[in-house]
């Protein structure tokens, strides 16, 4: 009975996960927009940064992916902002077995872990905007991304979240950025339903033009 609670758990909180809850978009764009308008590249030059982490592999309800869910949120905020791109990859990859990377994600998280990163983004200091992408596991980001977030100082710039999830939101992760990243400015995030990324990739592109536009894109 323990492992069917803590499946069911998994399953409501995995971020790639799928579920029926409707998608979650914190954004209130017409409070935003006015302050945060910006051009893909400001007038100091610097540019738009969108740094994900995303997972292939068993997904719950969907089957075997080879696109991650986040992965394809992120490609469409590329395509509509022109930024540049930078993957999150751990040194070690998380088990492409649903069940697998579920219990490893919950060890790390209980030991608040650093996963090693496998690449580094030297050129941090350009970007004063940074879009962060990651599903959510366990009801938080991904270990991976606290050591990605650890790893450069991000004090000055605007941080802007969006996740992928089965069934969450956010669950909260704004606050959690504004903890890691007390100097920087978090703006409000879009949530999308994980399984939709898959199964209805047009209607998740929709939704992440509209969520782009109010912010000012």
């Amino acid at each position: 009975m323990k492992k069917i609670l803590l499946l069911l758990l998994a399953v409501l909180t995995m971020g790639g996960c799928g579920g029926t809850a409707q998608d979650k978009t914190s954004a209130e764009p017409d409070k935003v927009a006015s302050a945060d308008k910006m051009p893909v590249a400001s007038a100091a030059g610097k540019k738009i940064l969108i740094a994900y982490f995303s997972r292939t592999g068993e997904e719950y309800n969907v089957g075997t992916i080879t696109r991650g869910n986040t992965a394809i949120v992120a490609d469409f905020i590329a395509q509509k902002t022109g930024a540049d791109v930078f993957e999150i990859k751990p040194v070690a990859p998380y088990p492409d077995d649903y069940n697998a990377c579920t219990e490893l994600a919950k060890r790390e998280l209980e030991s608040n872990a650093r996963p090693a990163l496998a690449n580094k983004l030297d050129n941090l200091a350009q970007y004063d905007t940074i879009f962060l992408g990651y599903p959510i596991w366990w009801g938080k980001m991904p270990m991976i991304v606290y050591t990605f977030l650890e790893s450069g100082d991000f004090g000055g710039k605007k941080i802007i979240p969006f996740c992928t999830h089965g069934g969450s939101g956010l669950a909260g992760t704004e606050h959690d950025l504004g903890k890691i990243c007390p100097n920087a400015k978090v703006l409000s995030g879009l949530a999308i339903v994980g399984k939709r990324a898959q199964n209805d990739s047009a209607g998740v592109q929709k939704d992440v033009n509209q969520w782009l536009s109010g912010l000012g894109y």
